[in-house]
């Protein structure tokens, strides 16, 4: 490989850690070190946490005893599974919360005992932008007025990658 294009490889590697880097998405370990056990006050822990958009839910346990299903209000109340919309087994799930709403999640074993959470996930707000940096923005915006991340990084790699005479 030659020195320039080791040189363009480092930059765009570069670029890409800091593109993912700047995905501020937290991953909220349930119970934290305590994991997802009976005898837990998980509402507690849900009120001292803020979720959003884009952020994971973990849950950790001891695999063939315990489980994950996410059920809506109804089957939260209930403990019980009827309508469940996902179940996870794995001892290490990681559960993105992909939606502004609130969810619901039982282990049918435990819910008794506690083992049940329900988390409020909010939007992701955007800091406010001034009048003159809005108008320059909105040139480069999407459909939802955002500007289109990737289609800026994909241009930024290739024009790396191929050299800037290829855009």
């Amino acid at each position: 490989m030659s020195t320039s294009a080791a040189r363009r490889l480092h930059l765009a590697l570069c670029l890409l850690i800091l593109f993912f880097a700047a995905v501020d998405a937290t991953d909220h370990i349930v119970g934290a070190n305590r994991g997802w056990n009976p005898g837990m006050n998980y509402t507690l822990w849900a009120n001292n946490h803020t979720f959003y958009v884009g952020d994971l839910i973990s849950f950790r346990y001891q695999k063939m005893q315990y489980n994950v299903y996410e059920v809506n209000q109804t089957g939260y109340d209930n403990c019980t599974t009827d309508g469940a919309v996902g179940n996870w087994s794995s001892g290490k799930d990681f559960i993105p919360l992909d939606k502004a709403k609130r969810y619901y999640f039982i282990c049918p074993a435990g819910c008794y005992n506690g083992m049940k959470v329900s988390v409020l996930v909010h939007q992701l707000h955007t800091p406010p932008q001034s009048a003159a940096e809005h108008s320059s923005e909105h040139s480069a915006a999407g459909p939802g007025g955002h500007p289109a991340v990737l289609e800026v990084v994909v241009a930024v790699f290739s024009s790396i990658w191929f050299g800037s005479g290829w855009m």
